[in-house]
């Protein structure tokens, strides 16, 4: 890859006055709090454990700890707003205490939750729908002058995986981000990272040609979150199910820090620290 590859992409976040720098690649450390989500060992059940997690995930080189109350895996339950809050708020008031070097991410959709969230500590927001599924959450964004990790999804997590088929879904993607990025430039939202939504409303082999084609999403010159840990894109293809998709996510990840991912979303964060460390070690030299 040559060197000038990232020479205009936006490599600052402004997270509530602390500039986050992501010159070099960073790890965003998945916490689910809810009961249901996909990989089991990425549960925390009690504030100990997120306790317990948190100060792990940060020893081992997570810079951002995503927090979700709402699992988004197909079928998934549906929680209300107010569960939402009770079992995200009381997290985020502990963690931004204990671990003040922190940058609390929250995975949520809905506007309530990111506001009453920043308002409790947490410093940027991760919308798996791209503001499709709550339509004040460009205004709250602008509003609250935060990140915002917008995804790329079609329909809802109940319905998505009957969204499939993309006539070129590397330009599909690019037409989806255009639109987003213009409507939340006009409203004055400044820090903006793209997510392409592996695993959401995309078939196995469409993931694939998604990554294959991760580059294109350059011309935005926005920083680029890539997901692929544990997830079913890996599994059904190989075999076996989360617990054995590490070997697979490490080289997912691997391929998209090659094509100028910017943040990794992982559960395993010291093998996706090692990962980074030996690809930026090849640009080194």
């Amino acid at each position: 890859m040559a060197k000038d590859t990232f020479l205009n992409r936006k490599t600052t976040l402004n997270l509530k006055g602390k500039l986050a720098d992501l010159s070099r690649p960073a790890l965003m450390a998945i916490l689910n709090l809810t009961p249901d989500s996909f990989y089991s060992n990425s549960r925390a059940g009690t504030a100990d454990d997120a306790l317990k997690r948190t100060e792990t995930f940060l020893n081992e080189g997570a810079k951002f700890i995503d927090i979700g109350a709402y699992s988004s895996r197909p079928g998934a339950a549906e929680v209300s707003t107010d569960e939402e809050l009770n079992r995200i708020i009381p997290i985020v008031e502990l963690l931004s205490k204990e671990f003040p070097e922190a940058w609390l991410s929250i995975d949520t959709f809905r506007a309530k939750v990111a506001k009453e969230s920043i308002a409790a500590g947490a410093h940027l927001i991760n919308d798996i729908a791209g503001g499709g599924m709550d339509e004040a959450m460009f205004q709250t964004i602008a509003d609250l002058q935060v990140p915002y990790i917008l995804m790329h999804m079609r329909g809802t997590p109940q319905t998505m995986q009957q969204q499939t088929g993309y006539t070129d879904i590397g330009l599909d993607l690019v037409d989806y981000f255009s639109g987003k990025i213009k409507a939340l430039h006009q409203l004055g939202v400044k820090d903006i990272i793209l997510d392409p939504g592996f695993g959401f409303a995309k078939t196995t082999d469409e993931n694939y040609q998604l990554l294959n084609q991760l580059g294109d999403l350059d011309l935005f010159e926005l920083p680029v979150l890539a997901g692929f840990s544990r997830k079913s894109m890996i599994y059904k293809f190989l075999g076996g199910g989360p617990q054995e998709a590490l070997n697979g996510t490490t080289v997912l990840n691997t391929i998209a820090l090659m094509k100028g991912a910017g943040i990794l979303r992982v559960h395993d964060v010291k093998a996706a620290a090692e990962c980074i460390a030996l690809v930026e070690k090849t640009r080194s030299h």
